[in-house]
């Protein structure tokens, strides 16, 4: 087993470190693990994966117990066990997903002290995501949630029944049965789940639940060719993203016989899949992004705002398994033939790849967002003659260097908007052949001037660092356009 841990990269389930000269760090990992999805932490491995081992492995384990007991509430008790490799003894603290959980650091207390696993990173929690942890634990999700200060009339019932016509009476039982009413306190009132979906004035009581679609030339974020926002019913968004995809897609005509077949130059049945997964599971009570839809020349991303549920990892989404995020919003989804069995969707969406000699699609959590990434089986251009004037990017960008007086750090700034790179990534996609000593020097400045941070910053020499914006490096480039 441990020869096979020593192979694997560091991930959510997985830390390496040296020693516990630095506990804060390692409690930090423990307690994201008991949140997230459990975990391993390797004591005696060191940032290049060598072995190093661990001197008086007996104390160290006693103060590592100490350590946990000390420092983690609610009460935490790992699995410790001591493997020799190579004739070096490792410390290995097993945690499983905690029932107990949001766990959190007694230094920090519960507002402030809870932390998540994002990747290979922890991440503090904020007050949305502590209550979801919670949520996850008695078993209840956000869309249930009754909001008493609306009542039916906060509905648009019209666009509700429309949707249901022929497959159910939505009277007040109904509406009861898919729970988009609830008893409250001897009244009816509206679930959060009915408002999200059906709400006449949706966006006030949530409002980044909306979908940002955008058609993008090339394979980044510099030039946008065409967007959309859409503020419609969850369930019509489905086919109006849809409409967009195919808006900006190629499209032949099969002639066989009397029948015409349209053929499109994406995969639609697996985009739909992608599109409905990210409407089932975002978190709408995160504040700051809504669903975001992006088209490339060469794949389409579909991202939605929450990590993970607790307990989940991508491997497990591709193996099939599944847990509803937002139960009101999946029953209603699946009374509209809008998804066909639960917990199939992502599974279905790799066979499919696969039937159709696509690249398999990719699953990333990136900050406090999943991305579902489709690659085309053949990149699509936007013609020359179509595309936009560059002359008003050129206007944003010299915004951009003049405000950080650097052009490379504006270039910096822009190549990490919806990505975290090292600096060996960066370089090739700054036009350099190596890391210059001008780049460790701009990334050093951003750094300073809280633009970026590290995505290790327990380690900042680390080989596997990388840099992602900060809130106020994404304000910095919103201030640049218009």
């Amino acid at each position: 087993m441990i020869d096979t841990i020593l192979t694997r990269p560091e991930g959510k389930t997985l830390e390496f470190k040296r020693d516990l000269s630095s506990p804060k760090p390692m409690l930090k990992t423990l307690v994201a693990f008991a949140n997230t999805a459990g975990g391993r932490l390797v004591i005696g491995v060191d940032d290049d994966k060598q072995v190093v081992g661990v001197e008086d492995p007996l104390e160290e384990e006693e103060r590592l117990c100490n350590l946990i007991a000390d420092s983690i509430a609610p009460r935490l008790v790992p699995n410790i066990e001591m493997i020799t490799v190579e004739g070096k003894t490792l410390l290995i603290a097993e945690v499983f997903l905690s029932g107990s959980r949001p766990h959190f650091l007694r230094a920090e207390g519960p507002e402030v002290g809870v932390y998540v696993r994002l990747g290979s990173t922890n991440r503090q929690a904020d007050r949305e995501l502590v209550a979801e942890l919670r949520r996850s634990v008695e078993g209840g999700s956000f869309d249930e949630l009754p909001m008493p200060a609306l009542s039916s009339d906060d509905l648009d019932l019209k666009a509700a029944q429309a949707h249901f016509k022929g497959k159910r009476e939505l009277d007040e039982q109904g509406l009861l049965t898919l729970k988009l009413l609830r008893r409250e306190q001897g009244a009816l009132v509206p679930t959060k789940g009915a408002v999200l979906l059906f709400g006449k004035d949706r966006l006030a009581h949530f409002s980044d639940a909306w979908i940002q679609c955008g058609r993008f030339t090339g394979t980044d974020k510099t030039h946008i060719f065409d967007h959309t926002e859409l503020h419609e019913p969850l369930p019509q968004a489905v086919e109006s993203i849809l409409l967009f995809l195919k808006k900006h897609a190629m499209r032949a005509a099969d002639l066989s016989g009397l029948h015409r077949k349209d053929v499109w130059s994406i995969p639609l049945t697996i985009l739909r899949e992608v599109v409905v997964n990210a409407l089932l599971h975002a978190d709408y009570s995160q504040r700051g992004a809504p669903i975001r839809v992006a088209f490339f020349d060469d794949r389409i991303e579909v991202e939605n705002p929450g990590i993970l549920l607790p307990g989940l990892t991508i491997e497990d989404m591709k193996q099939g398994v599944s847990r509803i995020r937002n139960t009101v919003i999946a029953r209603v989804f699946r009374e509209l033939n809008l998804i066909e069995q639960w917990g199939s969707g992502v599974r279905r969406i790799f066979e499919q790849a696969k039937a159709q000699g696509l690249p398999a699609p990719q699953i990333v959590e990136i900050g406090m967002h999943v991305r579902f990434i489709v690659r085309l089986a053949t990149p699509i251009l936007i013609p020359e003659q179509k595309r936009p004037e560059s002359r008003l990017e050129s206007r944003l960008e010299s915004r951009l260097e003049s405000q950080l007086e650097s052009r490379l750090a504006a270039s910096v700034i822009k190549q990490l908007l919806d990505q975290e790179l090292g600096k060996a990534a960066l370089a090739p996609l700054l036009g350099h052949k190596t890391v210059s000593g001008e780049l460790h020097k701009q990334i050093k400045r951003l750094l300073e001037l809280g633009y970026i941070e590290m995505t290790l910053p327990d380690k900042p020499n680390s080989r596997l660092q990388k840099y992602r914006l900060t809130a106020k490096g994404r304000a910095l480039l919103d201030s640049t356009r218009p």
